[in-house]
């Protein structure tokens, strides 16, 4: 068996019951006590308050949730209610020279990581990558009002306002087993510490508006899809839910998966040269691909849409975090 399926028979057990993986207790017993001391240490040795209020955008599993369209739609939500909206991230699966590195229209996504060029080409807000999120957001200082941290929740060095956690609807918490037994990062309790949990599907769905192409940026409306054969590429944690919401539209979809942040080459897509159809990706895989892409490729464009009593609440919130000064003891939220 090869090492990624191996890998991708762990992942499958998360999702059935704990037992199949059970001979990987004494690994997940070592994840049980980090995950308890870092928490620990973080409620008891909090780190110092941000320059600017930070808004945490998280989850407590391991894959996708829609956490990124959420992102997208928070900080568009921001500058609507005269907010200066930025966003901080690790930069997974990018790697730069030096850091802090703040992503501009020039910035190669092998720097800067798929999730941050996306934000910055959706958002056209600053968008700022760097493996320590608290520097990322001390670069913020003076030019945003509301910093929102793509992921971060167990990044327990970088101080925040406010947590938001993103739940996927269909797949839960899996068994509800920690790494590597499970799916989960921390214990399902931390959502008793949050400020407010999101369940993808129930709260906010994620709706395409957009087929737009791969070159030229035309856009054709989604009815185009409809009994249209489409190779469906996807290198997210979740792909299932993207082939499923092409199907929603009426395509005939025949599914590519890759792994998540996938660093997608030219050769990847030689199954693509006698296909009668669409060709059609995720967005955030169109942006590794943009240097090399074909006439005749699309990617699908999503938003989130929150149900109007969230939109309320999360308003409150924004509210609330960028009006609190994030240097007095208000400010901090320690969970």
């Amino acid at each position: 068996m090869s090492r990624s399926a191996f890998a991708a028979r762990i992942e499958g057990n998360w999702y059935r019951a704990w037992w199949r993986n059970i001979w990987l207790l004494p690994l997940w017993l070592l994840v049980v006590v980090a995950v308890r001391l870092r928490r620990c240490r973080f409620l008891r040795h909090p780190p110092a308050a941000n320059p600017v209020p930070v808004v945490v955008v998280g989850n407590i599993t391991v894959g996708g949730t829609g956490k990124t369209p959420l992102i997208t739609w928070l900080a568009q939500r921001a500058r609507e209610l005269g907010l200066r909206p930025a966003v901080i991230s690790r930069g997974y699966g990018g790697q730069a020279d030096a850091y802090p590195l703040e992503v501009t229209a020039d910035t190669d996504v092998r720097q800067c990581g798929d999730e941050p060029r996306l934000l910055f080409q959706r958002l056209q807000c600053p968008v700022v990558v760097d493996p320590q999120r608290r520097r990322a957001a001390a670069s913020l200082a003076g030019r945003a009002d509301i910093i929102f941290s793509d992921d971060g929740l167990q990044h327990y060095q970088l101080q925040r306002a406010a947590e938001l956690v993103v739940v996927d609807g269909d797949r839960g918490f899996g068994n509800g087993w920690l790494l590597p037994v499970g799916p989960l990062r921390e214990p399902v309790t931390r959502l008793n510490s949050v400020d407010q949990v999101l369940v993808n599907g129930r709260d906010f769905t994620v709706e395409a508006v957009a087929l737009v192409n791969a070159v030229s940026g035309e856009r054709r409306p989604l009815s185009s899809l409809q009994e249209q054969a489409v190779a469906a590429v996807a290198g997210i944690g979740n792909p299932q839910r993207f082939y499923q919401t092409l199907q929603g539209l009426g395509a005939r979809v025949e599914a590519h998966a890759f792994p998540d942040h996938h660093d997608f080459s030219l050769a990847d897509f030689d199954f693509a040269r006698d296909f009668q159809g669409l060709l059609v990706m995720t967005e955030k895989d169109w942006v590794k691909c943009r240097a090399f892409a074909r006439p005749e490729w699309w990617y699908l464009q999503v938003s989130a849409v929150p149900r109007a009593e969230v939109k309320t609440k999360l308003d409150q919130l924004l509210r609330s975090v960028s009006s609190a000064d994030p240097l007095s003891e208000n400010g901090i939220h320690n969970g």
